[in-house]
């Protein structure tokens, strides 16, 4: 059987502000045609089908069309959906029952019976040929929460260890329905280790506290495939060509400038074979200028010298603008602004860097000796960090005149 992994599809993502929806409906046109290009027939979809939790009724729309048009092009299609951390489980899982007849399966929830056992049928796909005929079983795993994963006593880490001991409970619940030995694949949504990750995964790391961590020992050695997403950059875990990560389809950050994005393609009998990616075509690209920071004159001069528009707004470029600055520049966007009027780009983001101070080790200071320190000392010591200069006269005049007018009114 031919599968095709993706995952991490954001729909109704913003970048930078700018609405992302003909980008997205041009990578659902393009999957659907590789679908029927590549004769797939089970597609395997991990995670974060939305950006958002209460994604817009115009991305649940886009979501569902895909869905009616790759079952109407392919009609043994089956397809796996599991929820990632940015989408509601019970959301996604709302049209399941409708859902179903058409093969097409959506693993939201960790449903538990009454005395809080994980009912670990229902995380238990049966993937059928043609013909009816059991071929292979899946484990589709959602994004685990806590609560979801066995409670371990006594251990390290009870995140990664109860998510090691979920996917080993799946994986010996299955075997013991799969009289014939059938391969078994999972899913998951989650974080490995050693993962190689973008500026917005860290971001999202952070913000999740930075704890979930999983060894790719966390799944068996007889699960053929493990279809992973939530890291967006395309790559195997652990030295292992079957553990992996699709990557999202469309850039999520200009990190990801120079990745290749795409779908991983694969052949399943008894064992994985013609495991292949596809390079997904770059509907609106992004683009930086200068490719290293430079002062605002010449920057400015670069941006002059591009091309009118010649295209719909919506198939602009992003643009990023580096520039070098020596100080404060309260006009910048404004000056940037004005040499894009015209150009066929789309300003995205202003990357402003300042000459890098002398790395000195930072001075210890006391709360008694933060107690002593006026205003104006705290704020030549956060200009003079950032800026790597003194404060100009003209602002430490303002900031002063400030200071005054706040001290009046407390008084």
């Amino acid at each position: 059987m031919k599968f095709l992994h993706t995952a991490d599809w954001h729909i109704g993502q913003l970048f930078h502000e700018y609405d992302r929806s003909y980008e997205h409906q041009q990578f659902l046109n393009w999957l659907v045609e590789t679908l029927v290009a590549e004769k797939i027939e089970v597609l395997l979809i991990s995670g974060d089908i939305f950006d958002s939790s209460n994604p817009s009724a115009a991305s649940v729309r886009m979501f569902y069309r895909f869905l009616n048009e790759a079952t109407t092009a392919l009609q043994d299609l089956q397809i796996i959906i599991t929820a990632g951390n940015h989408d509601s489980a019970a959301r996604l899982e709302a049209p399941k029952p409708l859902l179903e007849s058409s093969h097409v399966h959506i693993i939201g929830l960790v449903e538990k019976d009454a005395e809080g056992n994980i009912d670990y049928e229902k995380l238990l796909i049966k993937i059928h040929n043609a013909s009816g005929a059991i071929k292979a079983w899946c484990l589709a795993v959602p994004f685990l929460r806590m609560g979801d994963y066995p409670a371990i006593a006594d251990c390290a880490n009870p995140y990664t260890e109860g998510v090691a001991a979920l996917y080993q409970d799946a994986f010996d619940f299955a075997q013991k329905h799969n009289a014939e030995n059938q391969p078994i694949i999972a899913m998951g949504h989650l974080h490995t280790q050693q993962a190689e990750i973008t500026d917005l995964d860290k971001t999202e790391r952070l913000i999740m506290g930075g704890v979930e961590c999983i060894s790719a020992t966390a799944f068996h050695p007889d699960i053929k495939y493990v279809a992973l997403g939530h890291i967006h950059k395309a790559q195997k875990i652990g030295g292992k060509e079957h553990i992996r990560y699709s990557g999202s389809p469309l850039p999520m950050s200009f990190s990801e400038i120079h990745y290749k994005h795409q779908v991983i393609v694969f052949d399943l009998n008894q064992e994985i074979s013609d495991l292949k990616a596809i390079e997904i075509p770059v509907s609106v690209p992004l683009q930086r200028i200068p490719h290293q920071h430079q002062p605002l004159h010449e920057v400015i001069s670069l941006l002059e010298q591009l091309p009118s528009a010649d295209s719909s707004p919506e198939k602009l470029p992003y643009l990023q603008v580096r520039v070098l600055l020596d100080g404060p520049e309260p006009a910048l966007r404004h000056k940037v602004e004005s040499a894009l009027a015209g150009k066929g780009v789309r300003l995205a983001k202003i990357d402003a860097q300042y000459p890098s101070s002398i790395k000195e080790t930072p001075e210890l200071i006391t709360p008694e000796k933060l107690n002593e320190l006026q205003p104006l000392d705290i704020f030549g010591k956060v200009y003079q960090s950032r800026y790597n200069s003194e404060v100009p006269n003209d602002l430490l005049q303002l900031f002063q005149q400030v200071v005054q007018e706040v001290t009046h009114k407390a008084e």
